[in-house]
C-alpha cells in the first residue's frame, strides 16, 4: 500500500529528528515515498541518497508555497522543525493533506487548535508536541494497563546538556522557557499553575543522582489527565548530566514514570519503571514522529478522521512499546514492581 502513495513532506528533513523519522519509515515501508525539505538542498540530498526512493527539495518557510515547485503531490506533511509563520500547516490544509509537528508545545498550540476546527479543514492534524513526540505518555498508558482506577501520576525526565537535539531543539527549549517559567499539573482534579518554589523539585537519575529541576507547561500533562482520570498528575523535567555520561558513555536518556492506584481487585498499589535509552533523545522523538506518519496514512489502522488529534487518541500503547524497543529504549522496573 506504501507504494502507491505519494510522498511524505519532511520539512526540517536535515535536523536530527526529521533524518531519524525518515530512516524509521524507511524501514518500516520500505516503497513509501519520502520527499527530504531543508534549507540546504546538498545536505538533504545526502539524506535523501542514503534513504533510497526519496527525493530532496530546498524549502522557504517565508513563503506560503514553501517555494516548492508547482504541482509537487505529498500525501502527508511532518514539521519536524518550528514553523513560526505556520505556512507547512497551512500548505498541508490548502492541500487537504494530514499534518504533523511536534515544536509547537503547550505554549504554541493555539493556532493548530483553530485551524483544525476550522470548517474547511479536510485533513487531520496530529499535535504531537509532547515530550519526545508522545512516546512518553504512551509508555506511561501502557505501564497503566493494569491499574484499575490511577490517583497519581508523576513523570520525572532528565535531558543530558549535551543532548538537546540541535540547533533547533535548543531553540525550542529557549522559546518555551520565555514563554512560560511556570508549571502546569493537575492537583485534585484542577489543572493548576505553580512557579517558582512551587514548580522546584529534585529529579532522581536512575543511579541515584538527584538533579535540580522544576515541574513544567507540557502536553503531557492535560493527554495524561484525560486518558486517566488520574487526578493528580505532574511532569518534572531537569537538564543535566545523565546517567550515561556519569558512566563515560555517551548522553542517555532516561524518564521515570511512577503510578499510583488501586488494582482490579481494588488494592492499593503504585509502579516506578523507567524508560531509557543509551543514544539520547533523539531514537524515541523519531519512533513517535514514524507512529504519526504510519497512523495518518492509513499504513496502520483505521482511517483518520479530519479534526485535532493527538498522539494517545490515534495510537496504540502496546504497538508503540513494542516500536519503541525495536528502536534500543529499555523499560526497567523498580525492584517489586512488574
Amino acid at each position: 500500500m506504501a507504494e502507491h502513495l505519494e510522498s511524505v513532506l519532511i520539512l526540517g528533513g536535515t535536523g536530527q529528528a526529521g533524518t531519524a523519522a525518515a530512516a524509521l519509515l524507511r524501514q518500516w515501508h520500505p516503497k513509501l515515498p519520502l520527499t527530504i525539505a531543508g534549507r540546504d538542498i546538498d545536505r538533504a540530498q545526502r539524506v535523501a541518497d542514503e534513504l533510497g526512493a526519496a527525493t530532496a527539495a530546498t524549502i522557504d518557510l517565508r513563503r506560503g508555497d514553501l517555494g516548492l515547485p508547482p504541482g509537487r503531490r505529498h500525501s502527508a506533511v511532518v514539521a519536524a522543525l518550528w514553523d513560526d509563520r505556520l505556512h507547512g500547516l497551512r500548505y498541508a490544509q490548502h492541500h487537504g493533506l494530514p499534518y504533523l509537528s511536534i515544536s509547537s508545545g503547550l505554549v504554541d498550540i493555539a493556532p493548530e487548535v483553530v485551524a483544525g476546527a476550522r470548517r474547511e479543514n479536510t485533513a487531520p492534524i496530529l499535535v504531537a508536541s509532547h515530550y519526545c513526540a508522545g512516546t512518553v505518555v504512551l509508555a506511561a498508558l501502557h505501564s497503566a494497563r493494569h491499574f484499575d482506577r490511577i490517583d497519581t501520576i508523576r513523570i520525572s525526565a532528565i535531558l543530558d546538556e549535551l543532548d538537546t537535539g540541535g540547533p533547533a531543539g535548543a531553540a525550542d527549549l529557549q522559546r518555551w522557557s520565555t514563554a512560560t517559567t511556570a508549571g502546569l499539573l493537575r492537583r485534585d482534579g484542577v489543572l493548576t499553575w505553580v512557579n517558582g518554589p512551587d514548580a522546584q523539585v529534585d529529579v532522581r537519575s536512575i543511579d541515584g543522582v538527584d538533579l535540580p529541576g522544576q515541574s513544567i507547561a507540557i502536553l503531557d500533562v492535560p493527554s495524561l489527565a484525560l486518558a486517566t482520570d488520574a487526578p493528580n498528575v505532574r511532569f518534572d523535567f531537569a537538564v543535566g548530566e545523565s546517567a550515561g555520561r556519569r558512566r563515560g558513555e555517551p548522553a542517555s536518556f532516561e524518564v521515570r514514570i511512577d503510578l499510583e492506584g488501586t488494582d482490579r481487585g481494588g488494592a492499593p498499589t503504585s509502579t516506578t519503571r523507567h524508560l531509557v535509552h543509551p543514544a539520547g533523545q533523539r531514537p524515541l522523538t523519531a519512533t513517535g514522529i514514524a507512529l504519526g506518519v504510519e497512523r495518518l496514512l492509513g499504513l496502520r489502522g483505521d482511517a483518520v478522521t479530519p479534526g485535532i488529534h493527538t498522539p494517545e487518541s490515534l495510537l496504540d500503547p502496546a504497538y508503540a512499546v513494542k516500536r519503541m524497543r525495536e528502536a534500543g529504549a529499555a523499560f526497567i522496573d523498580a525492584p517489586g514492581d512488574s
